[in-house]
């Protein structure tokens, strides 16, 4: 499924909470799509239970996944992710970062290719190169 890097500096779980949210922003995972149970993923990726019990439940309160129980953890809806906080807040964390790249020097032009690219990348819209 993916890969995690054991000598990062970022705790297990949140590289796994940034790959299962990629897979599910890109549309790997689709709505309502079963995740691995706690226990297959741990042995797949040979690490302890718990850490994959606390990256779905950071999931899940981030409302990526939600989960059933006895039936396992699935893939929340994307309507239901759209939640107006979380916006403010991701929009907030993008300004700062824009703040951050425009200062190091990259052009509002670059800025705003990377988001068509990206946008058209995940099937939003057209690129117009």
């Amino acid at each position: 499924m993916f890969e995690l890097d054991m000598r990062s500096r970022k705790p297990i779980y949140e590289q796994l909470v940034d790959k299962l949210k990629e897979l599910i922003i890109n549309e790997v995972l689709k709505a309502d799509e079963q995740l691995p149970s706690v226990r297959t993923l741990a042995q797949q990726l040979t690490i302890n239970p718990n850490t994959i019990q606390k990256a779905y439940r950071e999931l899940e309160v981030q409302s990526f996944i939600y989960s059933i129980k006895g039936k396992g953890s699935f893939v929340n809806p994307n309507n239901q992710t759209k939640d107006k906080e979380k916006i403010e807040a991701v929009m907030k964390e993008l300004e700062k970062l824009v703040l951050e790249v425009l200062y190091l020097g990259v052009s509002a032009e670059e800025l705003v290719k990377k988001i068509h690219d990206l946008d058209a990348s995940k099937g939003g819209g057209e690129s117009n190169d």
